[in-house]
């Protein structure tokens, strides 16, 4: 995992691309043009679906309309070369395991990975792509369609980032765990916080501080303590200077 404690990346982390009622990526436009500032082209990475074209076309769309240019990564023969000609990634949404699988095979973990650690590539997640931020994609809520050579993700925050986050139900009559169950059973193996992003939030992460916003705040979770409410507008930059530990049954 490449855990890192640098001040230097530039990172917003979007719970998901679609709001209820709007268009794509409409809740958080403000907030990404915002975060890209005097950079008008940006690469996407859309391996999380298997339209590749169909979703780029879908992200260029919403951010044309602010001036932003879309590169599909798919669209170069090595991948790589178009990351390396650019200032700013967004890696969009869909299945986590597929997404980290061709990260993995194309060699782009390893080059978001160095070039945002370095603070030379400002970065954009959402849902899955969220996922991708933390040390491992152990707390996503997909099936694992296909296998990854390892769980182990970006590691850009210390903490795990459970995007979609939904708040169990007490009128439903669904007898099988909620979401909160399956991160306290995360808890009971590792020893690792998880962030409980809800639509419509995301966390912004930059010069060693972290800001919680969007419309719907989080549900922070952490070993031995009970879930705690985030509002929109938190700072939680204390989050920063957490130290994961993973596989302690037992403990």
């Amino acid at each position: 995992m490449g855990l890192v404690r640098s001040g230097t990346m530039d990172l917003l982390l979007l719970s998901n691309s679609r709001n209820h009622g709007q268009g794509f990526l409409e809740h958080a436009l403000d907030e990404i043009s915002d975060f890209l500032a005097g950079c008008d082209r940006i690469a996407f990475v859309p391996y999380a679906l298997r339209d590749h074209d169909g979703y780029t076309a879908t992200v260029a769309g919403a951010l044309a309309p602010r001036g932003i240019e879309v590169i599909g990564v798919h669209t170069a023969a090595d991948p790589r070369t178009v990351i390396a000609d650019v200032r700013a990634v967004f890696v969009g949404g869909g299945n986590s395991f597929r997404l980290l699988k061709t990260l993995q095979a194309t060699g782009l973990l390893e080059l978001i990975g160095d070039r945002v650690r370095a603070g030379d590539l400002r970065y954009i997640g959402s849902s899955a792509g969220t996922n991708m931020a933390s040390p491992s994609v152990r707390t996503t809520n997909d099936m694992p369609i296909v296998q990854p050579s390892t769980f182990d993700s970006f590691g850009f925050v210390p903490f795990q980032i459970n995007p979609h986050y939904l708040d169990p139900d007490p009128g439903s009559t669904h007898m099988g765990e909620s979401r909160e169950q399956r991160l306290q059973e995360f808890l009971e193996d590792n020893d690792v916080t998880v962030l409980g992003l809800r639509e419509g939030s995301w966390l912004r992460v930059a010069d060693r501080q972290a800001r919680l916003d969007g419309r719907n705040g989080a549900r922070l979770f952490v070993r031995g303590e009970e879930p705690r409410e985030l509002p929109p507008g938190d700072d939680v930059s204390y989050l920063l200077d957490l130290t994961p530990r993973y596989d302690l049954p037992g403990e």
